[in-house]
């Protein structure tokens, strides 16, 4: 266990980040499962702004790769010009 008060604060910032960025993180991947389920194109058009924005959140923040979310947007982006 931890000495310094620095360090037991550290601790108790990192569980607080962590918890904050599984949230987003499923929050995100919850959003692109309903909008791959999607069957109405207005409305899957409509959803995609949003979840893209999610997506670069999250890519910001470094919870997940820039790489991934490019890939992620170019397979949304393709689903609904699909519909």
């Amino acid at each position: 266990m931890a000495n310094h008060k620095s360090a037991l604060k550290r601790i108790r910032r990192n569980e607080a980040v962590r918890l904050r960025n599984r949230y987003q993180h499923k929050t995100t991947r919850n959003a692109i499962k309903k909008l791959r389920g999607e069957e109405n194109k207005k409305d899957a058009e409509k959803m995609l702004p949003e979840v893209v924005s999610m997506i670069d959140r999250l890519a910001k923040r470094n919870i997940i790769h820039a790489n991934k979310a490019a890939n992620l947007k170019s397979k949304l982006a393709k689903h609904i010009a699909a519909l």
